[in-house]
């Protein structure tokens, strides 16, 4: 394993089945007993763009956002990772890294990875937050799904553009298409009401990508679901609303802190904060 030191984070490598699979990590200012959160990226992104929300965990978790096979500074296989090959390799890394059922925070098809994860290795999955989930079974193909982006792309703040091109970049286009193929195709209303960990569903009013009756059925189809809407909010919330993000999960991981399964289930419509 090799690291350095990339502002609050560490970016750091390690391999797993083969590949090179980079991460960045804060794991030594959080206070003794915080949680551990692993922050997951969506489609043809990288954990760079989760960067903003991972600082303002830091100080309260222990954190750490890997970038899946093919994407950022990770390893690039021939072949490209539909859905569950990614939830794979996501839940060969924690093994590898050696994290103990972490909260798992996903953006846009980070979530739909999370899903399934934590629908077939329960044994890894700690609460899980869905912001952004994707893809709207309304909306699944890619041609509906690059109109929504162009629609949520008027509220993003333009320095995400940057971040996205070079996150494009890294992963090619060939692998982008691909990604958003099996994304759009994948089916994560099957698999939500197998998730048996506590679960938080964030959605912002301004989000292109994810309708608020989307968000209430992703809810409504999780055993332990919660839904936090949050006012003038678009689809990357961990970019652009890092601060507000971090406040609706510290709560929520605190709350949860140690659990498996969740004891009840509780969803508030369109409050700013949980409960």
């Amino acid at each position: 394993m090799s690291t350095m030191t990339e502002g609050t984070l560490e970016s750091r490598n390690v391999t797993v089945r083969g590949l090179t699979i980079h991460y960045r990590a804060a794991d030594h200012a959080a206070p003794a007993g915080a949680p551990t959160t692993v922050l997951v990226h969506g489609a043809g992104a990288s954990s760079r763009y989760l960067i903003p929300v991972a600082e303002q965990l830091a100080a309260h978790c222990r954190v750490y956002a890997p970038d899946l096979p093919g994407f950022g500074k990770s390893d690039k296989p021939g072949k490209v990772l539909d859905v569950p090959e990614l939830a794979d390799a996501l839940a060969a890394w924690i093994e590898a890294v050696g994290l103990e059922r972490p909260a798992l925070l996903g953006n846009s098809m980070g979530c739909q990875v999370i899903a399934d994860l934590a629908a077939r290795r329960p044994d890894l999955a700690g609460p899980v937050i869905l912001q952004g989930p994707t893809v709207d079974q309304n909306a699944r193909s890619v041609l509906r799904q690059w109109w929504r982006g162009l629609k949520n792309a008027r509220h993003e703040p333009a320095s995400l553009q940057e971040v996205g091109k070079q996150d494009q970049r890294d992963c090619g286009r060939w692998r982008l298409f691909w990604t958003a193929h099996y994304a759009a195709s994948d089916r994560i209303e099957d698999k939500l009401p197998r998730v048996q960990s506590p679960a938080l569903v964030v959605r912002g009013t301004l989000d292109g990508f994810v309708s608020q009756s989307w968000a209430e059925e992703v809810t409504r189809l999780l055993p332990h679901g919660r839904l936090v809407v949050v006012p003038d909010a678009p689809h990357t919330m961990n970019y652009s609303r890092p601060v507000e993000l971090a406040a609706l999960v510290l709560p929520f991981l605190r709350e949860h802190e140690g659990a498996g399964v969740a004891p009840s289930r509780a969803v508030p419509s369109g409050a700013a904060s949980p409960a």
